[in-house]
């Protein structure tokens, strides 16, 4: 079967597709080169920084040309939009969030060094990630219980431009879920407070008010994010062109694998190489030009 490379659309037999150009500091006189390379017959302004380019041809060096100058560029079928999606569901850590809660857990354990060393190697697909987790977590025995509190409030950052994808999402009535091989007290936290319609997430033993170095139950790998991304668009009788799902890390791939449109959010070599789409500069909001 057919896969794109991340940027690339996947098109169907005599399906047109749009170069779409985003970035912070992205500009209509960028946006015009770019037309003039992909010999495009059109460029529409989809916002300040984000341009459609309307009939341009996919040319060798149009994704270094993008690169070069810290711009996103994805191949978008015409005619996807946004509001016709029922589901979208989304990574927590360096997703949603800008942090890896349990590499700042182990900063207040002095262990912070070690625990994202392994976080790295999870994430790029070299160690098992429950097993990973498993060493993570031992390494947190004895921290006080109130240190989740302290990050929840300190260090924790939504990533740019997630507000104006939930409210996108909201007003659309499109589903929210929010996946993760993290902890439950935070994506708790976030759904209350953002209004996510389901979590899946990891939950923290804790004894007298202190972590124990355990999870309890079964832990969330990429297989069961990909089956609880697969119940909730079944629950919702959402077909699989209705679905994204955006993640940075390998345990993201099996859910990615599983939506209609999959976005590497800032990620690691494996995930962009598999998504559907990349976005490296642009915020979370960047998400919505890709169906416009």
């Amino acid at each position: 079967s057919w896969r794109a490379r991340a940027g690339e659309a996947r098109p169907g037999r005599g399906e047109e597709v749009n170069l779409v150009v985003q970035g912070p500091a992205a500009t209509a006189a960028q946006a015009a080169e770019l037309a003039a390379i992909g010999g495009a017959a059109a460029t529409n302004a989809l916002g300040p920084h984000a341009f459609s380019l309307t009939g341009a041809v996919q040319r060798d060096g149009i994704a270094d040309w993008c690169a070069a100058r810290r711009l996103d560029h994805a191949w978008v079928p015409e005619g996807r939009r946004f509001a016709n999606l029922r589901l979208l569901a989304m990574d927590m850590d360096s997703t949603l969030i800008t942090i890896e809660c349990i590499d700042e857990l182990g900063s207040f354990a002095n262990m912070k060094d070690r625990i994202a060393a392994i976080t790295s190697q999870a994430m790029r697909g070299e160690i098992d990630y429950p097993e990973s987790l498993r060493r993570r977590v031992a390494l947190l025995a004895g921290l006080d219980e109130e240190v989740l509190q302290d990050v929840y409030e300190e260090k924790l950052r939504l990533s740019p431009g997630a507000e104006t994808l939930i409210e996108s999402c909201k007003k659309n009535n499109i589903s929210m879920l929010l996946v993760s091989g993290g902890f439950s007290f935070f994506t708790g936290r976030l759904k209350q407070r953002l209004g996510f319609d389901d979590t899946l997430s990891n939950v923290l033993d804790v004894e007298g008010g202190k972590l124990t170095g355990r999870v309890l139950g079964t832990i969330v790998d990429a297989q069961a994010k990909a089956a609880k991304f697969r119940q909730m668009a079944q629950r919702l009788g959402a077909a699989r062109e209705q679905t994204v799902a955006i993640g940075d890390g390998a345990n993201d791939l099996k859910m990615m694998a599983e939506a209609g449109t999959s976005i590497a959010w800032r990620a690691k070599p494996v995930v962009r190489a598999k998504a559907t789409h990349a976005l490296d500069y642009s915020g979370l909001d960047g998400v919505l030009n890709l169906f416009a």
